[in-house]
């Protein structure tokens, strides 16, 4: 059990993910009317009456249609492990629909857990009305439920009160720290996605099948150790637009490229099997443009036959195909057997910290003084490109403004040699960077190449 960690239970379509949308006070989890939609447990943080404390919304505790009853085990077992790590359990009932037996097995489950519980009748969207129903559920042992409305936020304010007077206090929001690192987890469908996250948490956090799309949600898993602390984000697998059709994939599809642009570093998983296709390549584009580090993990290695060459030769062929992102450090990994699993950490630490790396104006000019001396600036009909100094703008990622005489003298060959100079000098590695060239003589255009 953790403090101030809210857990939120009941069957399937009850509202659940609504009531976690509401109470954490944005759309994060997806939601549906399709029973079954929610698989990976989803966490949230809520702030309410001085305290704060974390709120996980977990699958529906159900047989669920023919379609989706191969999932059941899995999202069962993540409902599970979202219980034993939960101080209080939200358990969520439908009050239009009344009280079913599989909310009567629900409430066995709870109790065996002896932790304690709310019960939340949902859907009592009427406006002046008590909803007499809700005292059918009194028979489920969890006193009389607190009545709300997911959709218009009736009592929600009565269910937070109760909430935070079973919730440890003192907590800061999140419990986070300022070096925490946002890691975002992307890649195409059944990479291995939600196994790596799986194995570098060592947790089970994280739904795992063999069936490509399993994961729809984004999930954020806090994970800390001797190195650092990291919060992964798992995401769902990003496909070509044309073979996205269902509603429910295009918003996790959605939540997958929001994740990467509030992440500081990602992680594109790549089947060692497949090796780096198309898709992959367009995934690693998303990533350059949001300027974000990153880092490539090719999945599945104990699935290949190797010799003592086959990794440098895999590297060589797959760094050919990323020639707009030959910076990125490639790592190759077994989530299965775990094989240099923990060289993914120090790897993020190296991106994340050449991702807000600032170098001090000084630096900067004495080092393009050695390389403009070793390869001098271009010329074209008679006129010569001078660059008169360099400065850095920004971070995350690196930003440097040069000042010349001609912006367009300032020719992308070499522009390619101050960068690839650049990264080597001082190890900018897994990290984009931008140039912003400025003339001198009125600083008021600015060309960003």
């Amino acid at each position: 059990m953790l403090p101030g960690v809210v857990a939120i239970i009941g069957r399937p379509n009850v509202g659940k993910s609504a009531l976690f949308n509401r109470l954490v006070g944005r759309r994060k989890a997806i939601t549906s009317s399709l029973a079954g939609t929610t698989r990976d447990g989803v966490t949230g943080e809520v702030s309410w009456g001085g305290k704060c404390f974390s709120l996980i919304d977990t699958g529906g505790l159900c047989d669920f249609s023919s379609a989706e009853a191969f999932y059941y085990p899995f999202v069962e077992s993540c409902v599970r492990s979202a219980l034993r790590s939960a101080q209080l359990v939200l358990f969520v009932v439908d009050v239009k629909e009344g009280l079913t037996h599989v909310d009567a097995e629900v409430a066995l489950l709870l109790k065996k857990s002896q932790k304690p519980v709310l019960i939340c009748a949902n859907k009592c969207d009427a406006v002046g009305n008590f909803e007499a129903g809700i005292y059918e559920f009194c028979s489920l042992g969890f006193g009389v439920p607190v009545a709300v409305s997911a959709v218009h936020g009736h009592g929600t304010g009565d269910l937070l009160d109760k909430v935070c007077l079973h919730i440890d206090s003192g907590r800061e929001l999140g419990g986070l720290d300022d070096v925490t690192i946002n890691v975002a987890v992307v890649g195409k469908p059944n990479a291995g996605k939600s196994s790596i996250v799986n194995r570098v948490t060592s947790s089970e956090r994280c739904t795992v099948t063999e069936i490509p799309g399993t994961t729809r949600d984004s999930v954020d898993v806090l994970f800390r150790n001797e190195v650092g602390s990291y919060i992964f984000v798992d995401t769902a697998g990003i496909r070509k637009q044309k073979k996205v059709s269902d509603e429910v994939e295009r918003y996790s599809v959605i939540r997958s490229k929001k994740a990467i642009e509030s992440s500081d570093v990602c992680l594109l998983i790549v089947d060692a099997v497949c090796g780096l296709t198309e898709q992959d390549l367009k995934i690693l584009g998303y990533v350059e443009t949001a300027g974000k580090g990153c880092i490539i993990v090719v999945n599945k290695w104990d699935l290949l036959e190797k010799d003592t060459n086959t990794m440098k030769i895999y590297e060589r062929a797959l760094l050919n195909q990323i020639n707009f992102a030959k910076y990125v450090p490639v790592v190759f990994v077994s989530a299965k057997t775990g094989k240099r699993i923990n060289d993914i950490f120090h790897l993020i630490n190296m991106v994340h910290g050449s991702h807000r790396l600032r170098i001090s104006t000084g630096n900067l000019n004495a080092f393009l003084c050695k390389i403009i001396s070793k390869v001098p600036t271009p010329t074209h009909k008679g006129k010569k490109l001078k660059i008169y100094y360099v400065t850095q703008a920004s971070v995350a990622p690196p930003v440097f403004v040069f000042f010349v005489n001609n912006s367009k003298l300032f020719h992308f060959s070499y522009r390619r040699y101050i960068e690839n100079c650049l990264r080597d000098y001082f190890e900018l590695k897994g990290t984009p960077v931008r140039f912003v060239v400025r003339e001198k003589t009125s600083f008021k255009e600015t060309v960003r190449i």
